[in-house]
């Protein structure tokens, strides 16, 4: 049986308020680490922090600060396993007409407009902006009412002006699935996220969303624009990142601990999906850390 979870997430800011702030110190609440989409744009500051971050079609390993900016009804997961034990993670959400349909039509809001536009597709924002902008996104709880609002504004101006971005998604992102049907994408992921270490065979993934074989390989493509393997590979050279920047494990048994069993299709595979080898990959992280 499927177990069934809630994909569509109703969000509610409190009474007053058009915008929602959270703010979690330590540790972060795994209950939302499952694939989910809302109608609100979502921008998430984290000061400190490791984890991976799965947005549309992208999925990568953090090991800084993070500075994200997710369209309406962009799919992603919950940042499984991200440590913030000295960190903070800040979360705002909102609707793109927050201030009514007509305030989206005032010349002066064209900028913002547009930067919502490209948010259907994941912004990840880079370190110039992250030191400017992130201190101002922390200090937002600190204010209420029209005040917080003007100083989201000025947050939101600064971003869709800045060049000193990411797209995730450069090549766009179609989930074509029923709302209720992504629960399956969800089963998935966190099925492939426990065990991505070990061979997984398409009968058994199928067996755990009740499907045969073809209708699974059909509808995942369809859901994901990516086939079983390509996912499984994914998951794996994330894990790769994560031990080449955190251990001083050999690459050839980070390859094997990855779930790889063949060195040369390891090498093939990281190359595809990071653009550099696993060598350079460290080199740079040696060079960035010194």
């Amino acid at each position: 049986m499927i177990n069934k979870k809630p994909t569509f997430r109703k969000l509610t800011p409190s009474f007053g308020s058009s915008i929602l702030v959270k703010q979690h110190v330590d540790n972060v609440d795994k209950s939302f680490a499952y694939w989910h989409f809302h109608p609100e744009l979502e921008l998430i500051y984290i000061n400190k922090g490791q984890g991976k971050t799965h947005i549309g079609n992208h999925l990568s390993y953090f090991n800084n600060s993070q500075l994200i900016l997710i369209g309406s009804n962009l799919p992603h997961n919950g940042f499984t396993d991200r440590l913030t034990a000295n960190g903070t993670e800040t979360t705002i959400q909102f609707k793109s007409n927050f201030l009514g349909n007509d305030f989206l039509e005032v010349p002066e809001m064209a900028n913002i407009v547009s930067l919502f536009e490209r948010a259907k597709k994941g912004i990840r924002f880079k370190v110039e902006t992250k030191q400017k902008i992130g201190p101002k996104i922390e200090k937002l709880t600190k204010y209420q009412g029209l005040k917080r609002v003007f100083k989201f504004l000025e947050i939101l101006d600064y971003l869709a002006t800045t060049d000193d971005y990411t797209i995730l998604n450069a090549d766009g992102f179609s989930f074509e699935t029923e709302a209720q049907d992504s629960s399956k994408v969800d089963v998935i992921y966190k099925y492939v996220n426990k065990n991505f270490q070990r061979h997984i065979s398409l009968d058994e993934i199928a067996e755990e969303v009740s499907m045969t074989v073809p209708a699974f390989c059909r509808y995942f493509k369809k859901a994901t624009g990516k086939t079983f393997t390509q996912l499984v590979n994914e998951y794996r050279v994330v894990h790769a990142t994560k031990l080449l920047n955190e251990s001083q494990m050999s690459i050839a048994d980070i390859c094997f601990e990855c779930g790889f069993n063949n060195f040369s299709h390891f090498n093939k595979q990281f190359n595809e999906i990071v653009g550099k080898s696993a060598s350079n990959y460290r080199k740079e992280i040696k060079m960035m850390i010194g």
